[in-house]
Protein backbone atom coordinates (compact mmCIF):
# COMPACT_ATOMS: atom_id res chain seq x y z
CA UNK A 1 0.00 0.00 0.00
CA UNK A 2 1.40 3.37 -0.84
CA UNK A 3 1.42 6.18 1.71
CA UNK A 4 1.85 9.00 -1.02
CA UNK A 5 0.55 12.16 -0.44
CA UNK A 6 -1.76 13.74 -3.09
CA UNK A 7 -0.30 16.38 -4.83
CA UNK A 8 -2.37 19.85 -5.09
CA UNK A 9 -2.11 21.46 -9.01
CA UNK A 10 -3.27 25.10 -9.35
CA UNK A 11 -3.45 26.55 -12.42
CA UNK A 12 -2.26 29.66 -11.32
CA UNK A 13 -3.48 31.26 -15.29
CA UNK A 14 -7.04 30.18 -14.43
CA UNK A 15 -6.46 31.70 -10.93
CA UNK A 16 -5.19 35.15 -12.08
CA UNK A 17 -7.98 35.00 -14.63
CA UNK A 18 -10.54 34.58 -11.31
CA UNK A 19 -8.58 37.56 -9.69
CA UNK A 20 -9.33 39.44 -12.96
CA UNK A 21 -12.81 39.02 -13.14
CA UNK A 22 -13.26 39.70 -9.19
CA UNK A 23 -11.72 43.44 -9.68
CA UNK A 24 -13.18 43.94 -12.84
CA UNK A 25 -16.70 43.55 -10.96
CA UNK A 26 -16.03 45.47 -8.48
CA UNK A 27 -14.41 48.37 -10.82
CA UNK A 28 -16.26 48.72 -13.75
CA UNK A 29 -14.55 51.98 -14.22
CA UNK A 30 -11.07 51.26 -12.83
CA UNK A 31 -9.74 54.68 -14.09
CA UNK A 32 -8.94 55.54 -10.22
CA UNK A 33 -6.99 52.28 -9.47
CA UNK A 34 -3.49 52.26 -8.62
CA UNK A 35 -1.78 48.73 -8.35
CA UNK A 36 1.11 47.66 -6.15
CA UNK A 37 2.53 44.57 -6.52
CA UNK A 38 5.22 42.88 -3.70
CA UNK A 39 7.95 41.21 -5.12
CA UNK A 40 8.77 38.96 -6.75
CA UNK A 41 4.92 37.36 -7.35
CA UNK A 42 2.78 39.37 -6.56
CA UNK A 43 4.62 42.03 -8.49
CA UNK A 44 4.12 39.78 -11.77
CA UNK A 45 0.72 39.67 -10.75
CA UNK A 46 0.20 43.66 -10.43
CA UNK A 47 2.29 44.47 -14.09
CA UNK A 48 -0.38 42.28 -15.52
CA UNK A 49 -3.33 43.42 -13.71
CA UNK A 50 -2.41 47.27 -14.62
CA UNK A 51 -2.16 45.95 -18.20
CA UNK A 52 -5.42 43.97 -18.05
CA UNK A 53 -7.30 46.68 -16.67
CA UNK A 54 -6.20 49.54 -19.06
CA UNK A 55 -4.81 51.62 -16.28
CA UNK A 56 -3.37 54.57 -17.06
CA UNK A 57 -0.11 54.28 -14.47
CA UNK A 58 1.77 51.31 -15.01
CA UNK A 59 2.02 48.79 -11.69
CA UNK A 60 4.49 49.94 -8.37
CA UNK A 61 6.42 47.22 -7.16
CA UNK A 62 7.30 46.76 -3.49
CA UNK A 63 9.90 45.22 -1.83
CA UNK A 64 9.32 44.60 2.08
CA UNK A 65 12.50 43.67 3.08
CA UNK A 66 13.41 46.50 5.27
CA UNK A 67 10.18 46.70 6.32
CA UNK A 68 9.72 42.96 7.70
CA UNK A 69 9.59 42.53 11.60
CA UNK A 70 11.57 39.68 11.29
CA UNK A 71 14.62 41.66 9.25
CA UNK A 72 16.75 41.70 12.48
CA UNK A 73 16.81 38.21 12.80
CA UNK A 74 17.01 37.01 9.01
CA UNK A 75 19.11 39.86 7.94
CA UNK A 76 18.89 41.10 3.92
CA UNK A 77 17.67 38.83 1.45
CA UNK A 78 19.74 38.37 -0.97
CA UNK A 79 18.19 39.95 -4.23
CA UNK A 80 16.26 43.10 -2.52
CA UNK A 81 14.98 45.53 -5.22
CA UNK A 82 14.25 48.70 -5.28
CA UNK A 83 10.76 49.71 -4.76
CA UNK A 84 9.01 51.59 -7.56
CA UNK A 85 6.48 53.73 -7.59
CA UNK A 86 5.80 56.25 -10.43
CA UNK A 87 2.41 57.97 -9.09
CA UNK A 88 1.17 59.80 -6.23
CA UNK A 89 0.53 57.45 -3.09
CA UNK A 90 -1.66 60.32 -1.17
CA UNK A 91 -5.36 59.91 -2.00
CA UNK A 92 -4.99 56.99 -4.08
CA UNK A 93 -6.97 54.45 -4.12
CA UNK A 94 -4.14 50.99 -4.04
CA UNK A 95 -5.11 47.33 -4.88
CA UNK A 96 -2.11 46.02 -3.22
CA UNK A 97 -0.99 42.84 -4.65
CA UNK A 98 0.65 39.24 -3.57
CA UNK A 99 0.95 36.31 -4.58
CA UNK A 100 0.35 34.15 -2.04
CA UNK A 101 -1.31 35.54 1.76
CA UNK A 102 0.23 33.42 4.68
CA UNK A 103 0.64 35.07 8.02
CA UNK A 104 -0.07 38.54 7.14
CA UNK A 105 3.80 40.14 7.99
CA UNK A 106 4.17 40.44 4.65
CA UNK A 107 1.22 42.61 3.94
CA UNK A 108 1.54 44.35 7.06
CA UNK A 109 5.61 45.80 6.12
CA UNK A 110 4.48 46.34 2.28
CA UNK A 111 1.23 49.12 4.34
CA UNK A 112 4.18 50.10 6.26
CA UNK A 113 6.34 50.61 3.29
CA UNK A 114 2.98 52.28 1.36
CA UNK A 115 2.79 54.66 4.13
CA UNK A 116 6.28 56.18 3.98
CA UNK A 117 5.25 57.59 0.23
CA UNK A 118 2.24 58.79 1.12
CA UNK A 119 -1.35 58.59 3.31
CA UNK A 120 -3.60 56.81 0.30
CA UNK A 121 -7.38 56.70 0.18
CA UNK A 122 -7.79 53.02 0.53
CA UNK A 123 -5.73 50.15 0.40
CA UNK A 124 -7.33 46.78 -0.85
CA UNK A 125 -5.23 43.72 -0.57
CA UNK A 126 -5.52 41.45 -3.79
CA UNK A 127 -3.87 37.97 -3.37
CA UNK A 128 -3.82 34.41 -5.81
CA UNK A 129 -3.73 32.12 -3.11
CA UNK A 130 -4.71 32.27 0.41
CA UNK A 131 -2.87 29.59 2.21
CA UNK A 132 -4.55 30.62 5.82
CA UNK A 133 -2.07 30.26 8.70
CA UNK A 134 -2.86 34.08 9.64
CA UNK A 135 -1.23 35.71 12.59
CA UNK A 136 -1.80 39.11 11.91
CA UNK A 137 -5.40 40.15 11.42
CA UNK A 138 -5.03 40.74 7.43
CA UNK A 139 -7.63 39.60 5.51
CA UNK A 140 -7.74 39.88 1.25
CA UNK A 141 -10.41 41.70 -0.92
CA UNK A 142 -10.16 39.93 -3.61
CA UNK A 143 -8.69 36.35 -3.62
CA UNK A 144 -8.50 33.62 -6.00
CA UNK A 145 -8.11 30.42 -4.09
CA UNK A 146 -8.30 29.49 -0.76
CA UNK A 147 -6.86 27.04 1.08
CA UNK A 148 -5.48 25.21 4.11
CA UNK A 149 -1.75 24.16 3.66
CA UNK A 150 0.37 22.69 6.76
CA UNK A 151 3.57 24.92 7.57
CA UNK A 152 6.09 22.84 6.27
CA UNK A 153 4.65 23.20 2.45
CA UNK A 154 5.93 26.08 0.29
CA UNK A 155 2.98 27.52 -2.32
CA UNK A 156 5.14 29.12 -4.90
CA UNK A 157 4.23 31.59 -7.79
CA UNK A 158 6.74 31.37 -10.64
CA UNK A 159 6.83 33.38 -14.66
CA UNK A 160 7.71 31.54 -17.26
CA UNK A 161 9.85 33.67 -20.25
CA UNK A 162 7.03 34.09 -22.12
CA UNK A 163 5.36 35.35 -19.31
CA UNK A 164 2.89 32.65 -18.31
CA UNK A 165 2.49 32.03 -15.00
CA UNK A 166 2.48 28.61 -12.80
CA UNK A 167 2.30 26.75 -8.87
CA UNK A 168 4.09 24.93 -7.43
CA UNK A 169 3.46 23.62 -3.89
CA UNK A 170 6.19 21.62 -2.28
CA UNK A 171 6.53 19.53 0.78
CA UNK A 172 9.66 19.86 2.58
Amino acid sequence: MSTSTPTLTLDAEALYAQLLQQIQQAFPDPSGLAVVGIYSGGAWIAERLARDLGLSTPAGMIDVSFYRDDYAAKGLHAEVRPTQISFAVDAAQIILVDDVLYTGRTTRAAINELFDYGRPARIMLAALVDRGGRELPVAADFVAHVAAFEPAVSVNLHRADDGLLSISIDHA
